[in-house]
């Protein structure tokens, strides 16, 4: 076994549980968090989850399920090239997504203008809200009874979200805290005001690497850029002309995908080098020193960084922003809208556990119900639930 680092998530120090359980015998608490989060409804639900492309479009786009399983992938590589913490870092890769509703950030859109009354939509938060509360299937508790490290890195990859004061930071700034955020704190102070474990931060890095770019290679095979087009981006060039040089002409396809191991390759070698050095910079002594430290330690350099932020501009003005992808998010807007609506007014119709049933009396709590059994819809059974309640002939399935 893999010594770790003095500043990685060392399993047996971990803060423990918010409900004690008895240990495994056959596996660490990091371990069984993983396990806990791939077993989970949450995430099977993936799998007909938007990413980009709706789901049903093509066979070979990317899903919410697929996208993630290529986070973990890049995580694990991470982490064990420096020596972290690879299952709790599995298990934030694995976890990152699970709050995302149907239709990707288009649907996130939506459900967060529907719900502003009552707090609005963060997936993030929804992700937190899962994992403590919404997945009930265990006896002894609600939620999946996460580690504290799993659960800090899940709500916390980004950065720590409130100032030392208390008060809301980056994107929370203007909003304040999700309600689900707000919620938990409550129950478990997860320390906001800090930054997560390395192991969470690499995780965040992951989704960028991955989704920048799975991103450009399914909107080649859509037909939305060409490689001619993909040349905009000195990146991207500076990667075709190296698979040039070494093969020649090469039909689109193979050269998109070589272009694209070699995006990853770098991105990932940039990830390590920039981390390591600031590691040595900070001489983090444990994973409380990474946690305190003023700046995330794990980041893209400056250069890498300014080469995925014209990355992403392209892919902006030319994948999300296409005429065909908005004009399907619009139509999926509309639907989500009109579900939460519905259920809003007929809570019944969700089928939910008489316990839950009996506590929607409070409107807050009713309006609340409905965002996370719309949240928690495939884009599938979305699809099916508007088409059933536009007929006027059916009720939406028990879920």
């Amino acid at each position: 076994m893999m010594e770790l680092a003095p500043y990685a998530a060392h399993a047996e120090m971990s803060v423990g549980r918010l409900h004690s359980e008895s240990p495994c015998p056959t596996r660490d608490v990091y371990q069984r968090d993983r396990d806990r989060i791939v077993h989970s409804t949450a995430f099977r639900r993936l799998i007909h989850k938007t990413q980009v492309f709706i789901y049903h479009e093509g066979d070979h786009y990317r899903t919410r399920l697929t996208h993630t399983l290529e986070v973990a992938q890049i995580a694990r590589t991470l982490a064990r090239a420096l020596a972290l913490n690879e299952d709790l870092t599995e298990a934030i890769a694995l976890a990152h997504d699970l709050g995302h509703p149907p239709f990707g950030h288009a649907g996130e859109d939506a459900l967060n203008a529907a719900m502003a009354a009552i707090g609005g939509f963060d997936h993030n938060a929804q992700s937190l809200r899962i994992v403590t509360l919404l997945e009930h299937r265990y006896a002894a508790f609600c939620g999946m009874n996460l580690t504290f490290e799993t659960l800090e890195g899940i709500v916390k990859h980004n950065g720590p979200l409130v100032t030392a004061d208390g008060l809301p930071v980056a994107r929370h700034a203007e909003s304040g805290l999700p309600l689900a955020i707000r919620a938990y704190a409550r129950e478990q102070d997860l320390r906001l005001d800090t930054q997560a474990p390395l192991e969470g931060q690499i995780a965040a890095l992951a989704d960028d690497i991955a989704y920048n770019n799975h991103d450009i290679d399914d909107g080649f095979r859509a037909g939305y850029i060409t490689v001619r087009e993909m040349e905009e981006v000195p990146l991207v060039a500076r990667m075709l002309a190296e698979v040039r040089d070494r093969y020649g002409d090469l039909a689109d396809a193979p050269l998109v995908y070589e272009m694209n191991r070699r995006m990853v390759a770098a991105m990932v070698q940039d990830v390590l080098a920039e981390t390591r050095a600031r590691i040595a910079a900070a001489a983090p002594a444990s994973i409380e020193a990474v946690r305190t430290a003023p700046a995330p330690l794990a980041q893209f350099s400056d250069d890498m960084a300014a080469s995925i932020a014209d990355l992403r501009r392209f892919l902006f003005a030319r994948v999300y922003k296409h005429r065909d992808i908005v004009k399907k998010m619009t139509d999926a807007q509309a639907i989500l809208r009109e579900l939460y609506d519905y259920f809003a007014a007929n809570p019944a119709e969700m089928h939910l556990e008489a316990t839950r049933v009996a506590s929607l009396s409070d409107d807050t709590a009713r309006l609340r119900a409905a965002g996370d059994f719309v949240a928690g819809m495939t884009d599938m059974f979305a699809i099916k639930a508007y088409a059933a309640i536009r007929s006027g002939l059916a009720k939406a399935a028990p879920r």
